[in-house]
């Protein structure tokens, strides 16, 4: 699959802080990317980069086979949706939606304003909504508004810096899983930005870790979660219980068996073990060597903290249904699934 949208080699440093420090990513038309990472890592430096609202130290950035690193923001084709919903206060949704459609280098009649902006309201929900000031709409519909805004232009680029994080946990489900609806229905290429593990592994088609300005991993969001090629995504990405044991041969040996290593883990001598909690299996027996120390129902699954032998804990995550009888204080067995691990460095 060819590249639409190629970042290269892109760095920015912020006096001694380096922001973006030799990113390069490629995305590919149609395709929804989202940049996850810890503050500070130059995911929003590197959006905003492509969007022409930061100038780079160094750097290429191709869309649609054009150079477009020293081109005007307002001559990119981006549409942008921020955390924040910027509306214009007194236009209403529909007036909001028509802007972009307004300005010279997209300048349309008023007959086709109406119509894009009537569509467009329609796809996002808010066909009834037309009318409607920004004072009378709920966050996730100014979210709404504000996203249709950025499609009206029909933009070669939808870029979204985070734009869920200030709704509640409902909502930004629910918009979420509309923002990819409303993708895949217009194939519009997008970069989302976000700190938000499951936002972004539930709606990219890849998701890139960054982490100091540079692109750890990159890949789809199973195989980020699954095969991760670097300790640091292994532990940022999910949770993960840091197991020791010995390395040879391309397995470690944790908690009485051999488990495979994968790709990037050290080949030999002691390691750490990243186990996901899901890995563990945590089965009641009266003379279990292990007790459970907390367990927590998290609805479809239950969360449970298990005291080992040797005075450790480990995290394991169960569906509820195979749960029962998994309560604080219960003795059980533990054992692992045959799931290869990354495996780091002991110390």
């Amino acid at each position: 699959m060819s590249a639409y949208v190629q970042l290269l080699d892109l760095a920015k440093h912020f006096g001694k802080v380096k922001a973006l420090d030799g990113l390069s990513i490629d995305i590919a038309e149609g395709e929804l990317v989202a940049l996850l990472g810890p503050s500070g890592c130059g995911k929003t430096t590197a959006l905003r980069s492509l969007a022409g609202l930061q100038e780079l130290d160094r750097g290429q950035m191709i869309v649609d086979g054009k150079d477009v690193t020293f081109q005007n923001a307002s001559k990119r084709g981006m549409g942008m949706v921020f955390q924040a919903y910027s509306l214009f206060p007194h236009m209403t949704a529909r007036e909001n939606v028509e802007y972009g459609l307004k300005l010279k280098s997209h300048r349309t009649s008023a007959e086709k304003r109406k119509k894009r902006s009537d569509e467009l309201l329609e796809i996002v929900g808010l066909a009834t909504h037309a009318n409607h000031y920004p004072h009378q709409l709920s966050g996730g519909q100014q979210q709404r508004v504000a996203l249709a805004r950025a499609l009206a232009i029909s933009p070669k680029v939808l870029l979204l810096d985070e734009p869920l994080s200030a709704l509640d946990a409902k909502v930004r489900t629910q918009l979420r899983e509309e923002i990819r609806r409303i993708q895949l229905e217009l194939g519009t290429t997008t970069l989302f930005v976000t700190h938000d593990q499951e936002e972004a592994l539930s709606i990219a088609d890849r998701v890139g870790v960054m982490r100091n300005g540079l692109l750890e991993q990159i890949a789809a969001p199973a195989e980020l979660y699954d095969r991760p090629n670097t300790a640091f995504v292994a532990e940022f990405v999910g949770l993960t219980n840091p197991i020791p044991g010995k390395v040879s041969g391309g397995s470690i040996e944790i908690l009485g068996a051999k488990v495979k290593t994968l790709p990037g883990s050290i080949t030999s001598g002691a390691g750490i073990a990243l186990v996901r909690p899901e890995s563990v299996n945590v089965e009641a027996h009266k003379s279990g060597s292990a007790k459970i120390f907390s367990a927590s129902f998290l609805g479809a699954s239950c969360r449970l903290m298990v005291t080992m032998p040797d005075g450790a804990r480990i995290t394991a995550q169960m569906p509820s249904l195979e749960s029962v009888g998994l309560v604080a204080g219960a003795s059980v067995n533990v054992s692992l699934f045959d799931v290869p691990v990354f495996v780091k460095v002991a110390g």
